[in-house]
């Protein structure tokens, strides 16, 4: 006999998760100027977009994962299942330009794969991906399998992240870094053995990833006091079946690990000290002051650039670990802490805190009992974040002035030139040097460049030391752009801050012989930095 209470219960409540998360989508559009983003915002995003559209696509995707929940649901081969979900979409945004301008060399893939972006966006992706997995992993290590794959799941719920795998930054490796060093530690802990040496491998690359994570590593000594508590107290068990062995084990294993990673770390600064204290100086003089400069506020990351409900349910999740007394809660909840006591208000160094909160929110939704049920809502806040990232970021990336870069480089390898004299067209209120467009172009195209620096009034020591991207002024290119001009088959490249500009006389003398050229001036018009970009040939 059916218990008609429970189906009209479970029935009601399938139909109330895609109401709310069709309100909670329109109310964030309805206010997006509330967005203060500084890439993906939504007041810049949605402009010019179909809502209605979108609308449609949402609702759809919403009645596709009532259907998906049942079916979704997998018991084994859940690692595997995330990995080759996170890899699919994400290769998605392969076809995104390069929009944020941060010279990043990932030399041993172009050194032994090829200069070719695709080897690039293979490589952050598997990161991502494999950040996905581990993210499962944790949550299992420290719960049980069915809040490690919820999180996972989660994990996929927040849009801006999928704007970031494919770009040539150290953002996506340094969140991969970090989530390993968190789950190899607590594995070392728990294990010993090979876990050991593996915990301090991920400490080091971790470590040495970006300085900004120093900070972060701090959850560590968090992970190792939850440990040292538990093996005095025995307040949980982190495998079921463990048996109380005392300290010594926690304080042998965090020994070793503590004393390896401080050595390894220890004698790269010491053969790199020149280096580091360099850049430690540039941190401490330009990118920490700078940092005000480029604040986003927090309702702007948890709200927008994150679905709201894995916030709203992580922080639900605070409670549900006190009600429990869960010590373990703390180890997940540590670099969110930071964030919000430190009052860290840029994206780009919250990112590696993100599969922390996704393992929050999956925490939260554990108090949910039907299965089914949390699987579905899990499944309605992928199906959002899909939805505006692959509609609505994905289509406003494209159409920034960057894409003139790529879509240059493109044409160049579609027409008959051996070799492309690269020229860039200086002005005295450009707040990024034009110089570093040029690698950026040399990504996308085969063919032998030479770049030429039209003289130009360029600005002074005093004034590059006070501009927000000065680190583009201090980039100098390779020599081996400084190729000989001229030649057979060539082509002319200039890259401009402007739509039209007019050629200085000495290189107008190099293109008047040209009987074609092609221009390329997408342009968002949002942003004070713009890239245009025109070809000549024969």
């Amino acid at each position: 006999m059916v218990n008609n209470e429970s189906w009209i219960n479970r029935n009601w409540l399938f139909f109330l998760i895609p109401l709310l998360t069709l309100i909670a989508f329109l109310a964030l559009f309805s206010f997006r100027y509330l967005d203060d983003n500084k890439l993906t915002s939504w007041q810049w995003a949605f402009a010019g977009v179909n809502i209605y559209w979108i609308f449609f696509i949402l609702s759809a995707g919403l009645i596709t994962a009532n259907i998906l929940s049942r079916y979704i649901l997998i018991e084994r081969n859940q690692a595997i299942f995330l990995f080759l979900l996170s890899f699919s979409i994400s290769a998605v945004f392969w076809k995104e330009p390069e929009v944020i301008v941060e010279p990043f060399i990932y030399g041993l893939i172009f050194r032994f794969f090829g200069e070719s972006r695709i080897y690039i966006q293979i490589f952050t992706t598997l990161l991502f991906s494999m950040t996905t997995v581990l993210v499962y992993l944790t949550g299992r290590a420290l719960w049980d399998k069915d809040t490690g794959f919820f999180a996972g799941l989660l994990f996929l719920g927040m849009p801006y992240l999928f704007t970031q795998v494919p770009l040539m930054l150290v953002d996506v490796a340094t969140m991969f870094f970090l989530t390993l060093s968190i789950f190899t530690f607590i594995k070392a802990l728990d294990k010993g053995g090979p876990w050991l040496a593996v915990s301090c491998f991920a400490i080091v690359l971790s470590f040495f990833s970006k300085y900004s994570a120093w900070m972060m590593l701090s959850v560590l000594i968090i992970i190792f006091l939850v440990y040292l508590i538990n093996s005095r107290f025995l307040l949980f068990a982190i495998n079921s079946g463990n048996e109380k062995k005392g300290s010594r084990p926690v304080l042998k294993r965090s020994g070793i690990i503590a004393l390896v990673s401080a050595l390894c770390i220890g004698i790269i600064i010491l053969f790199q000290f020149d280096i580091i204290s360099a850049q430690l100086k540039l941190l401490h003089e330009y990118q920490m002051p700078g940092l005000k400069r480029w604040e986003e506020g927090h309702l702007s990351t948890f709200f927008y650039q994150i679905h709201p409900f894995i916030t709203i349910v992580a922080v639900y999740s605070a409670y549900a670990a006190f009600k429990k007394r869960d010590i373990k809660y703390v180890i997940i909840c540590w670099l969110i802490l930071i964030v919000v006591l430190l009052q860290i208000k840029r994206i780009r160094y919250i990112m590696v805190t993100f599969p922390m909160l996704a393992l929050m929110a999956s925490y939260g939704l554990q108090e949910i009992r039907n299965r089914g049920l949390r699987g579905f809502i899990v499944l309605c806040i992928v199906v959002s974040s899909l939805t505006v990232s692959i509609f609505v970021y994905l289509p406003f990336l494209q159409k920034m002035s960057s894409a003139n870069l790529s879509d240059a480089g493109k044409f160049l390898n579609s027409i008959d030139v051996t070799k492309a004299e690269v020229y860039t067209m200086p002005v005295t209120d450009q707040v990024i040097n034009p110089a570093v467009s040029v690698p950026i172009l040399d990504i996308f195209t085969k063919k032998t460049i030479s770049y030429n620096y039209e003289a130009g009034s360029l600005p002074s020591k005093e004034e590059v030391e006070k501009l927000p991207l000065r680190f583009t002024w201090e980039y100098k290119n390779p020599d081996y752009y400084k190729v000989a001009k001229g030649g057979s088959k060539i082509a002319v490249v200039v890259i401009s801050p402007f739509p039209s500009q007019t050629v200085p006389f000495n290189l107008g003398q190099n293109i008047w012989a040209f009987s074609k050229h092609k221009v390329f001036n997408s342009s968002e018009q949002i942003f004070q930095h713009q890239t245009f970009v025109t070809v000549y040939y024969e």
